[in-house]
């Protein structure tokens, strides 16, 4: 993606079913989870390069022993970081007692992060910055070990502050204001009522203090203590959690918003943001793996038993529609195909702006996440070429020569790499001047390939800001002397914010809202922008559930392609010699290629819960008034 966009964050989550013996015999060590857990999260990078943490909880060990180890990194490769760290640590241990290679009992009880339970995360810092205390996974300790509770998620709350008012009131007084901690801490809260109410039965069936530990443990409810935390949350969420003797959850919103799969074999349970990711890890078929339900709750026992249950009232199905066009892993079985059509189904606007002239057009695309979306125009490409070649020959009537109707066929549509990503140049100079300059050459061009009679086509995955577009991409590729530079989107324009992790979180930051209010001074409508300025400040005291996004108001005067021929004005500095068009996918065409991932509100602003109006309400009120703040 030109456009440089964080993402929200990956979770990993390993249960061993088998004692770890089981695992030294079968796999030849006894860090299988451990391996496991590296190859899941590093397989993840793609989602969060900010941070990285893992936690491991160990099964049965006596009281004085370590049962809980935690590490996170917020270095620049955190990943390796981590397992750096603890490759360091375990292999100093066998340098002490080389004697205990082989003896798993000794190495359970005397090495950190060996254990049955694991939990990984890598993070995109949406919120709260990058200090190392703002890294996953959380831990809340305590000396009873069913008090004890690990917390990671993908996922961004949009009502925090309400959040928080309600763990004031119940006599909390939260460290932090960040959606992590407030969220730990209802789960925490409810996950000691749920302990002194399980406690209570335990001592009226004649249990002593320390005999109740085993009756708690077998007892606790976690979806009830799911239920009673996520009563108010709203926001899109996978949200994981360990209990320190060894209960392990996984909830997903009750819109399907942030992912979640889960597999589960004989050996283990294993839960992540990605489907690949597992087939990869563990290789298993694609139909073995399962989509966690929305608003249900992976929830297993520490007795390894398995069960989704019900947590939160399932609302309509809204996945975000990004994790298809851009951030999850496009090796995916459906995601590749999807982004494939997603450049298929925007190929008929190409052909227009073209003139159906393929022979005099080169296609490219901005690496490398625009690939597969460039295969799809690719595949269109030929299918029209084929059909111009198959008009030809039989206009031709029969008469054609051999040579001719092998000159016809052989014509190709000119499939070209043009676009080069370079390695990230370090401004070393602060002026504006010296660092638009280094900008400009972030990506480089493939020479001797485009002549002044072509178009140039290219793809992107979508276009957010356009300010890559503008100071890099377009200015590089008219040094190759096109007649017509074609950018395509195969995302539909952006439009409002995201409040559910992905960062965009200022209006005023999208090239398609600058393109609208540039059309409103020129039609002289700008009016309307005090207009929606009035109407959302007069709602600010309103409950969400009665907040309308008027920013739609904005865009309603003008066709989509009236805001990208604006955009394309926009884009086309003084110095381009080529004529710039922009073109979108459509909103229909988006569903047409993701017809199950129907959550669009960055395009649409239909936001699936309450709290993205309160969001896109004062993403604009912040715009008008000439705030820098986010939303959420």
């Amino acid at each position: 993606m030109s456009d440089a966009l964080k993402h929200e964050c990956g979770i990993a989550l390993v249960r061993l079913l088998k004692p770890l013996q089981y695992y030294k015999d079968k796999y030849g060590t006894a860090f299988y989870g451990l391996n496991k857990m590296y190859l899941l999260m590093e397989k993840q990078h793609n989602r969060g390069q900010d941070g990285a943490g893992l936690a491991s909880i160990k099964f049965n060990v006596e009281p004085g022993t370590r049962f809980i180890s935690r590490i996170r990194s917020n270095q620049t490769q955190p990943i390796q970081d981590i397992f750096g760290q603890i490759n360091e640590r375990i292999n100093g241990i066998f340098d002490k007692n080389p004697e205990q290679q082989n003896d798993v009992t000794w190495q359970e009880e005397n090495m950190p992060y060996i254990g049955n339970l694991f939990l990984g995360h890598v993070r995109y810092g949406t919120f709260g910055g990058n200090s190392i205390e703002n890294v996953h996974p959380f831990l809340r300790q305590s000396n009873w070990k069913h008090k004890n509770l690990i917390v990671a998620g993908n996922f961004n709350m949009t009502n925090s502050k309400q959040l928080m008012e309600e763990l004031i009131t119940l006599g909390q007084h939260p460290k932090e204001a960040t959606d992590t901690v407030t969220v730990m801490e209802k789960i925490g809260h409810f996950l000691e009522d749920e302990v002194a109410d399980t406690y209570k039965r335990a001592k009226e069936e004649g249990f002593n203090k320390r005999e109740a530990s085993p009756f708690i443990e077998e007892h606790l409810d976690i979806q009830r203590i799911l239920k009673r935390s996520s009563k108010n949350w709203d926001g899109g969420y996978a949200m994981a959690g360990l209990l320190g003797h060894g209960d392990a959850f996984v909830l997903r919103d009750p819109s399907g918003i942030r992912p979640a799969f889960w597999y589960q074999d004989d050996e283990v349970v294993v839960v992540a943001s990605e489907r690949p990711v597992i087939q990869t890890t563990f290789n298993v078929p694609i139909d073995k793996i399962e989509e966690l339900p929305r608003g249900k709750a992976l929830i297993i026992k520490k007795n390894g038993k398995t069960s989704i249950e019900k947590v939160l009232k399932k609302r309509e199905k809204q996945s975000c529609s990004f994790e298809r066009i851009y951030f999850s892993r496009g090796s995916d079985a459906d995601i590749y195909q999807e982004r494939k059509k997603l450049g298929k189904y925007v190929f008929p606007e190409i052909l227009k702006s073209i003139n159906n002239d393929i022979s005099n057009s080169v296609f490219t695309y901005i690496p490398n996440t625009a690939e597969t979306s460039f295969y799809g125009m690719m595949e269109s490409a030929e299918d029209i070429l084929n059909q111009q070649k198959t008009a030809k020959i039989l206009a031709g009537d029969g008469k054609l020569s051999a040579e001719t109707v092998t000159e016809i066929l052989s014509e190709r549509p000119r499939f070209e790499k043009i676009a080069i990503k370079d390695a990230k140049l370090r401004t070393f100079i602060t002026d504006d001047t010296s660092r638009d300059d280094l900008v400009a050459h972030v990506y480089d061009v493939t020479y001797g390939v485009v002549k002044p009679t072509d178009n140039l086509v290219i793809i992107d995955d979508s276009i957010v800001r356009g300010t890559t577009l503008k100071k890099s991409i377009i200015k590089i590729l008219d040094r190759l002397s096109p007649k017509k530079i074609i950018v395509v989107s195969s995302a539909p324009q952006i439009r409002y914010p995201d409040c559910y992790g992905i960062d965009m979180a200022k209006i005023g930051d999208f090239i398609a809202f600058k393109a609208a209010l540039e059309l409103l001074k020129e039609t002289n409508q700008y009016y309307i922008v005090d207009e929606v300025y009035k109407k959302s400040k007069a709602q600010q005291s309103k409950e969400d559930k009665d907040i309308v996004n008027y920013v739609k108001e904005i865009y309603k005067p003008f066709t989509d392609e009236q805001i990208s021929a604006k955009i394309a004005e926009m884009l086309k500095t003084k110095e381009i010699n080529a004529q710039v068009e922009v073109i979108y996918q459509t909103v229909d065409g988006l569903h047409r290629a993701c017809p199950d991932h129907t959550g669009d509100w960055y395009f649409t602003g239909d936001y699936p819960t309450d709290g993205g109006h309160r969001v896109v309400n004062d993403a604009f009120i912040n715009f008008y008034e000439g705030s820098d703040k986010r939303a959420y």
